[in-house]
């Protein structure tokens, strides 16, 4: 079991014993956790363009017009990241006049837990 598993397993107890006012028996797996707990919590949505490293010379040297060289070719999909973590691909939309993105590229939960180990 993951340290990760682990510690989300001790707070599930924990929140049990709370709602019960006695010490939750871990010992045993009762179904899926009540996860109302945690649906209102709000976390950072954000698209990723592409990135570069560049040094602070070349930081203190850009202004108004300068043009930063990305990793990503034009036409890639976007990163969607979820607190800094990838969730998904997709590509820009415009609605209403404002810009959207559209997943084209779901990253299952699997996955993405193989990406923090």
């Amino acid at each position: 079991m993951s340290e990760d598993q682990a510690m989300a397993d001790e707070w599930a107890a924990a929140m049990e014993e709370d709602k019960q006012g006695k010490p939750a028996d871990t010992s045993q797996k009762t179904g899926s956790p009540d996860l109302d707990v945690i649906l209102d919590i709000p976390v950072r949505i954000s698209m990723e363009v592409g990135s570069t490293a560049i040094t602070i010379r070349n930081l203190l040297q850009l202004n108004q017009g300068s043009v930063i060289e990305l990793d990503r070719l034009a036409g890639e999909p976007l990163d969607v990241l979820v607190n800094g973590t990838l969730i998904a691909h997709g590509e820009v939309v415009v609605v209403n006049d404002k810009f959207g993105i559209r997943m084209t590229d779901v990253i299952s939960p699997s996955e993405r837990i193989k990406k923090l180990r």
